[in-house]
């Protein structure tokens, strides 16, 4: 074996070892402070709590990260994720935790809710077939028919979501307080196609999903 192909095994192990995936088992021991918001199986109590069981790996991932940049304490605008309530909350997680965290609220089952009755047809229509005539595609290219999402791609699961939680978000990319959908903005183009009714529809169709 030459030192070039020993120096590339190396390499790729050293990388494996630093994108270690996560543990469910060990980050079950490590959401006691989560578990106050979010509840212990991730399905939170509060609407304006995210549920967090259920949802994709990658995706809770990232948050946790864009979350522990943004909410820390002197965090310049534009860094992150700003969430008030998790201020300084995940300064504490290596990244080893965070990923068992992810990997363990990942492994849950998401409890689904009910949608409003008179919301559901409006809903269900920008959830299907968005806006076309003004440009915004539907939902289910990105977070599937069923709302699970994409998880491989990082595309977040809906199905199950508090309405109050994703009224909130969708209203947050819409007036640019919420920015950490990459550069392509893509949930900021199309939530500011969504008009107050649009985002009380679309979120109370949203919980009722699976």
């Amino acid at each position: 074996m030459n030192k070039v192909l020993v120096s590339l095994l190396l390499t790729l192990g050293i990388t494996g070892m630093a994108q270690a995936a996560g543990d469910a088992a060990a980050g079950q021991t490590k959401v006691a402070l989560c578990g106050a918001c979010h509840n212990a199986d991730g399905n939170s109590a509060a609407p304006n709590f995210p549920k967090l069981a259920g949802q994709g790996e990658r995706y809770l991932l990232k948050q946790m990260n864009d979350i522990k940049a943004g909410s820390t304490p002197g965090a310049p605008e534009g860094v992150g994720r700003k969430v008030l309530e998790m201020t300084g909350m995940l300064d504490p997680f290596s990244d080893q935790d965070l990923a068992d965290i992810a990997a363990y609220y990942s492994s849950q089952k998401i409890s689904v809710g009910a949608a409003d009755p008179a919301l559901v047809e409006r809903g269900a229509a920008l959830y299907r077939g968005g806006k076309l005539a003004e440009g915004m595609p539907s939902c289910i290219g990105c977070h599937a028919p069923d709302g699970k999402g994409n998880a491989p791609a990082a595309y977040p699961a809906l199905g199950g979501q508090h309405a109050t939680y994703v009224a909130k978000q969708l209203t947050d990319f819409r007036e640019g307080v919420r920015t950490n959908d990459g550069d392509t903005m893509i949930m900021r183009s199309i939530a500011a196609k969504l008009s107050n009714k649009d985002i009380a529809a679309l979120s109370s169709y949203i919980q009722g999903l699976h």
